[in-house]
């Protein structure tokens, strides 16, 4: 294949991708926009496979077998409320996959066109040593991102006195070994960078807490992004360097808006800086809090909501852990027959990745335009006659806006206490994501609905009737 016409393709590929990001950032456009998305990477697999470089197709064949193999399979088996550790891991293994192509580069620089017999090229080296810094950090990041995600380790932050400067020490250090591989081209400099850098990667994430993880999760698919746009650079391949830039480029600008939706500094999220002081607050464990709660029926919800004008559902991380969003459908569907307004509030980190709750809703073919955001809907639970939490806990909790020295604290949240009536779906009276209680648990207006929110729901639904 010609190198115009290689570069034409590739220019063609890069803009599906942008169309795909301009697709992804509305649920109308949802599907439209992952259609472009697959276009956008068969141009660019079938340009490269047909490029001047490829020597033999026995082992990317091989390759692409086995990893889609592995794909099929994961996608069959992937239930939606570990999409969010399952997005965590394959963003480690971009990091990984950076990390893997600059060594491959520094011991063959022939193969890739960076060097030869006289040494690799400066600017080849430099490029090498900051697409492996980022992809290490972020192959290790995301590993404790995966394990905190699933449960294997705590969602609590972790930290120690003078983590901050230990941090900033490894950072240093990592300048450091970039500017040594690029003077020298040492194999040394490139394994000590790769080490601090995956320490580094570790000691950024253990002290995040769990109520701060969706936004580590963007953070860390800007960091992929940023490493694949490096080894674009290394490997002088523009389609790599153009959707690299993509991916980091939106997936920060994604974490900045989550941080604006939850009250926290970019800055520390880049810098491993916040939920450090979470393990220092005052909340109790609800478990261990004697307060007597209100407890409910589900003929009691079934009549409240009925008699409603207005009923405002608050979705969460529970709801899709019982799969409970198509007996909420019918559930909402019936009160609609009863003319109850009903409308549903999306908090920014509902859930533990963005777009999670969209994504539930969509799937049992909720209407768009009764899904609402934070700054849309807040004002209106004064003036709602019922509110419905189901699953939703951190998002929820007054706390946030009440006790300073909660891990919350400062967080914007959904105001469903100053609803009427609040109806509260949960299994049980433990803590939320970021291990605090939840204090709306115990205001006079809250009605406890304990149970699985996919029973809870069938059961109103059939009390309804």
């Amino acid at each position: 294949m010609s190198p115009n016409l290689s570069a034409l393709l590739y220019l063609g590929a890069s803009l599906c991708f942008i169309l795909s990001l301009r697709g992804l950032s509305s649920p109308e456009s949802s599907r439209r926009g992952n259609f472009y998305g697959i276009l956008g990477m068969a141009i660019a697999i079938i340009t490269t496979l047909l490029g001047d470089v490829i020597l033999g197709f026995e082992t990317i064949f091989g390759g692409l077998l086995i990893g889609g193999a592995l794909g099929a399979l994961i996608a069959h088996r992937i239930k939606m409320t570990a999409l969010p550790q399952l997005v965590a891991a394959f963003h480690s293994l971009v990091g990984l996959a950076a990390v893997c192509v600059a060594a491959a580069a520094l011991y063959a620089p022939s193969s890739f066109g960076i060097g030869g017999m006289e040494g690799i090229k400066t600017a080849a080296l430099i490029e090498m040593g900051l697409g492996t810094a980022i992809g290490a950090i972020t192959f290790t990041g995301s590993v404790i991102a995966f394990l905190k995600l699933q449960g294997l380790v705590g969602s609590k932050p972790l930290t120690y006195p003078g983590q901050h400067f230990v941090n900033a020490g490894l950072l240093v250090g990592i300048f450091f070994f970039i500017y040594q591989l690029s003077v020298t081209g040492e194999f040394d400099a490139f394994w000590i960078l790769t080490g601090l850098s995956l320490l580094l990667g570790v000691l950024l994430i253990l002290p995040i807490g769990g109520a701060d993880m969706p936004v580590i999760v963007s953070m860390l698919n800007s960091y992929s992004g940023w490493a694949a746009c490096g080894i674009g650079f290394t490997l002088q391949n523009h389609l790599l360097i153009i959707t690299g830039a993509l991916v980091g480029a939106s997936g920060a600008i994604l974490s900045y808006i989550m941080c604006k939706g939850m009250n926290r500094s970019i800055f520390n999220v880049i810098l491993g800086g916040f939920g450090g002081d979470a393990s220092q607050g005052s909340s109790t464990n609800a478990a261990e809090d004697d307060r007597p709660v209100k407890q409910g029926s589900a003929e009691d919800a079934a009549f409240l909501m009925k008699n409603a004008r207005s009923v405002i559902i608050v979705p969460g991380y529970g709801m899709a852990v019982a799969q409970a969003q198509h007996a909420l459908r019918e559930m909402v569907d019936v009160l609609k027959a009863h003319k109850v307004k009903v409308r549903f509030a999306i908090h920014p980190v509902a859930g533990r990745m963005p777009g999670h709750m969209n994504v539930l809703l969509a799937e049992a073919s909720i209407p768009y335009e009764d899904v609402l955001e934070l700054d849309e809907i807040n004002r209106d639970f004064s003036s709602t006659d019922v509110a419905f939490v189901i699953g939703a806990n951190d998002v929820t909790n007054p706390a946030a806006k009440t006790d300073p020295k909660s891990p919350i604290y400062g967080m914007p949240i959904l105001d469903v206490e100053r609803a009427g009536t609040v109806l509260f779906v949960k299994r049980s009276m433990a803590s939320g994501y970021a291990g605090v209680q939840n204090e709306l648990f115990y205001r006079d207006n809250t009605m406890m609905l304990f149970g699985d929110a996919k029973k809870v729901c069938e059961k109103i639904l059939k009390a309804m009737e």
